[in-house]
């Protein structure tokens, strides 16, 4: 069975990248499903300005809301009325479980960020060493490709990453 179109162009990255690619792929889906949580986290789930959803919610606190900021803000407005002195840190105790999911995933993206670049560094400097070993050989026409299979794999990692 052969593949065609953008699946066979992207095997072909990943087998021509060397070995560091396989780790980048994975990098990069993990990345991507970290950010597409964090966005379905911190969707707003309403159009309407914060004021003007505070207000409807005073008028009618049974009023349904979506996303994270319209709980917040009836859960604000709970805390609000039955804690006339210490407000300040009731909500801080309230909005707990809401600060929890903000933070979650925030440590594996900025991981990936700052690793995805340094292991294309290590494919670079994979993929030269391997144009060096063939230039040391004197394969440079060699069937296995020479120095441009070296400088393939080191561009091919260097652009993923």
């Amino acid at each position: 069975m052969t593949l065609d179109g953008p699946m066979a162009v992207i095997i072909g990255f990943v087998r021509d990248g060397g070995f560091v690619m396989g780790p980048l792929v994975a990098a990069t889906f993990v990345l991507w499903y970290a950010l597409g949580y964090r966005y379905l986290t911190l969707r707003r789930g309403s159009r309407r300005r914060l004021s003007v959803l505070v207000s409807d919610l005073r008028s009618n606190p049974n009023l349904p809301v979506k996303g994270m900021i319209g709980h917040a803000a009836r859960l604000g407005l709970r805390v609000a009325a039955e804690e006339q002195k210490q407000t300040e840190s009731a909500l801080d105790d309230a909005f707990g479980r809401f600060d929890d999911d903000l933070k979650r995933g925030r440590m594996l993206i900025k991981s990936i960020v700052v690793v995805a670049p340094l292991a294309g560094l290590l494919g670079t400097v994979t993929g030269m060493i391997e144009t060096f070993d063939s230039l040391a050989d004197m394969a440079l026409f060699s069937q296995s490709g020479g120095i441009a299979g070296g400088i393939s794999q080191a561009l091919f990692t260097t652009q993923m990453g």
